[in-house]
């Protein structure tokens, strides 16, 4: 898709795809990244990322899959940032982080799913992120990420089974603290 012509009209065009775009890859953003600020933060630098590259953009794929691509890099990348940085709220735990979010609209086991999510390396949440809750295709999925279809299943697989044994450790271990109390 080339975007020739004024100045004007690219950036008109470039607002239409913004305005069809935005929500859905913001919840794919958001549930890459869990924490709603970060979720607008990546979401505005893909944006530009887009912008920024928008001459790049062949045909050979759909608008819609070189967005998501591009979102998926920065969700990543923002990832790999949050990793380096060492701070006082590392001691929260993602679900507590969460039951404090104003825009998480979730209940406790809702909060332990996604603690358990997070726990994933980061591929693994990637890849049970966009097959679980988006229901993506692994031939989709393996446009997007460049990956062959049969490592996207074995991570989902191993990322399903991670999240269960999550899951079931964190539900053994507060059943057995509620005993005890």
């Amino acid at each position: 898709m080339k975007m020739l012509g004024e100045p004007e009209n690219q950036r008109r065009a470039f607002g239409i795809i913004v305005q069809q775009y935005t929500e859905t890859l913001y919840w794919k953003i958001r549930r890459i990244v869990l924490d709603h600020d970060d979720a607008n933060d990546v979401l505005q630098n893909t944006f530009l990322k887009a912008w920024n590259s928008i001459g790049d953009f062949q045909s050979k794929s759909k608008v819609s899959t070189w967005l998501y691509r591009i979102a998926i890099n920065e969700s990543l990348d923002h990832l790999r940032k949050q990793q380096h940085k060492i701070s006082t709220d590392m001691d929260l735990s993602v679900a507590n982080r969460l039951m404090a979010d104003d825009y998480f609209d979730g209940d406790d086991a809702q909060a332990l799913l996604q603690e358990a999510i997070a726990a994933l390396p980061d591929v693994q949440r990637t890849v049970f992120t966009l097959r679980y809750y988006d229901e993506m295709k692994y031939s989709e999925l393996s446009k997007l990420t460049g990956t062959s279809e049969g490592a996207l299943k074995a991570s989902y697989h191993i990322a399903v089974k991670k999240i269960s044994e999550y899951v079931l450790n964190h539900s053994t271990n507060t059943t057995s603290n509620k005993k005890t109390i």
